[in-house]
């Protein structure tokens, strides 16, 4: 049998989650492996995220905010129509991969 990882349940199918690096991005669009794609970090790769973004129907992304590397894409999704949030790396060093954070008594 085949193990099956637990999924978290969806409050926004319209989000995306970007984990901001020097060199390259990475982008989840929804809970699926397969959907999740790295982009470069330089305006061309912007707007390639940005129309991956688009054909995914998403409104609303969460970045986090490492060092200055959000910076300019931060400022593109915005000026495209994105709702931008920015996260602490506080907040997301406990996430694991395919492991379930519960988020009962956080407060955000």
């Amino acid at each position: 049998m085949e193990k099956q990882t637990p999924t978290l349940p969806v409050v926004n199918p319209h989000a995306a989650g970007i984990d901001i690096g020097s060199r390259e991005h990475w982008v989840a669009v929804d809970q699926n492996k397969e959907n999740v794609r790295s982009f470069g970090v330089y305006t061309q790769d912007h707007q390639q995220l940005i129309d991956h973004l688009r054909q995914h129907g998403i409104t609303s992304v969460a970045m986090e905010s490492t060092g200055t590397y959000w910076q300019t894409l931060f400022n593109a999704l915005q000026q495209v129509g994105f709702e931008v949030l920015l996260v602490g790396g506080s907040q997301t060093k406990n996430v694991q991969a395919g492991r379930p954070v519960p988020t009962q008594n956080r407060r955000y």
